[in-house]
């Protein structure tokens, strides 16, 4: 039996700097002991490519990153500890003292939360000294990837559900308590209605709904005792649980009830078939207006499906599909070296070329209001005659530029976005590949190093 006290991996939130990777502090250090300390680098984080059956992303997870970020410090115990680790003791100790005050102090420019972006554009830019720009790669990363990937998911799912409201189950199924949290944020933000994660509603000040458990019904002696004892706790939110045993004899049971019912939830077997049996039941007893909710592992092709043929279903709770993201599980998100002192730099290996420089991503909208194509451009040259800028600057020397948009002005961008979107790319299933350009200036640059 291990005699030490269980240990929490929660991070301390006012010494975030450990959390990264080694050779992120190795190379901080490296830097330093070859006198590259005072150098200026450039870094940015962009998608390789995108998932399997992704036409698009959707950006997010930035308030929550750049929050930390401005509050990414080591504690003078870490410090301690980290100095007797192996690949630390040969350093000096004028390596170490600094970092007692280190606070990140570069530049990042970002494109919104709630924007649809592709692979290969830059989402986050950042500039600060070479060491500060290196140790904050791993944070980032983290911090961006899975919001995104999880926003990304939701997006779909909305589009698919076709206006009918979707509730967000997902707490119990996401990789860590704190997943969830994410997973809620960028599921509301996306387009989601409300969330059953208590702590994420409370923290974010969005709708939290739930219905009832199968223990529930399981602890009474009849499903109508547990029916009708749900029903006078819960006279205002009255959700039945209708599966537990024979779903359409649930469903009978619940339409004979002389209490208020606001909807039932069907949460397995053949959902589309069981709804269609429930709405004759229902309507048959004189209550029309209750509403059928569906969940049980479902996703955006089954809502499609339940779309495409009327299936009688008025809202779905989604929960392992869109939290573990389980068609397209990762994002090949990168964070690399573009640009230091001044001069631009690149990679070449096969499948992971970069371009060099700062960059800007310019979006241009046709006439119709649609996206048509978006362009890379070096930061530093003329913009083309069309095109929205995408990047905005949100930290200078460490500190917010201007305050942050609210979650809803965040919910209400990506809403804005995903009806700008082409026909093609709200499809769940499509070959049409939206255009995504680099500048000439840019295509010169990387042709130029490549030829040195």
């Amino acid at each position: 039996m291990n005699p030490s006290p269980p240990v929490s991996l929660w991070p301390d939130p006012e010494a975030l700097g450990p959390l990264t990777d080694l050779y992120q502090l190795t190379m901080a250090a490296g830097y330093y002991a070859n006198g590259m300390a005072g150098k200026t680098a450039t870094f940015e984080v962009f998608v390789r490519r995108l998932p399997p059956n992704r036409s698009f992303l959707v950006f997010a997870g930035l308030e929550q990153a750049i929050g930390d970020l401005a509050r990414l410090a080591f504690s003078g115990d870490q410090i301690d500890e980290l100095r007797a680790w192996p690949a630390f003791r040969s350093l000096p100790a004028e390596f170490f003292e600094p970092l007692r005050s280190l606070r990140f102090q570069g530049d990042v420019w970002a494109i919104p939360e709630g924007t649809v972006v592709f692979a290969g554009e830059t989402l986050v830019r950042v500039t600060a000294p070479l060491p500060q720009a290196q140790w904050v790669e791993t944070f980032l990363l983290a911090s961006l990837g899975y919001p995104t990937l999880v926003a990304s998911k939701a997006a779909r799912i909305v589009l698919a559900a076709a206006g009918k409201p979707l509730f967000e189950f997902g707490a119990r199924r996401a990789h860590g308590p704190q997943a969830g949290m994410l997973a809620a944020r960028s599921a509301y933000l996306a387009g989601f209605a409300a969330t059953s994660h208590v702590e994420a509603a409370r923290r974010l000040n969005i709708p939290c709904v739930g219905t009832m458990a199968h223990s529930w019904v399981q602890a009474f002696e009849t499903e109508r005792e547990a029916f009708e004892a749900y029903a006078r706790v819960f006279p205002d939110s009255t959700t039945l649980l209708v599966d537990t045993y024979d779903t359409l004899e649930g469903v009978r049971l619940a339409a004979t009830l002389d209490a208020p019912m606001a909807a039932i939830r069907i949460d397995s077997g053949d959902v589309a078939d069981l709804a269609r049996g429930a709405r004759e039941i229902l309507d048959a007893h004189g209550k029309s207006h209750v509403k059928i909710l569906a969940s049980g592992d479902l996703e955006e092709t089954g809502l499609a499906e339940f779309t495409a043929t009327n299936a009688p279903i008025d809202g779905y709770g989604i929960g392992t599909e869109l939290v573990t993201s389980r068609d397209a599980p990762a994002l090949s998100m990168v964070y690399k070296l573009v640009e230091l002192e001044g001069r631009g730099v690149y990679k070449l290996a096969p499948g992971k070329k970069t371009y060099p420089a700062a960059k800007q991503v310019y979006r241009r909208v046709g006439a119709d209001g649609r996206f048509e194509s978006d362009l890379a451009a070096r930061a530093d040259e003329p913009p083309p005659n069309r095109g929205e800028p995408l990047l905005v600057p949100i930290l200078k020397d460490g500190r917010p530029v201007a305050p942050q948009p609210s979650l809803e002005e965040i919910r209400q961008r990506c809403a804005d976005q995903l009806a700008a979107l082409p026909e093609p790319l709200k499809q769940l299933e499509t070959d049409y590949e939206y255009p995504v350009a680099y500048s000439d200036l840019l295509e010169a640059e990387a042709q130029r190093l490549m030829t040195r």
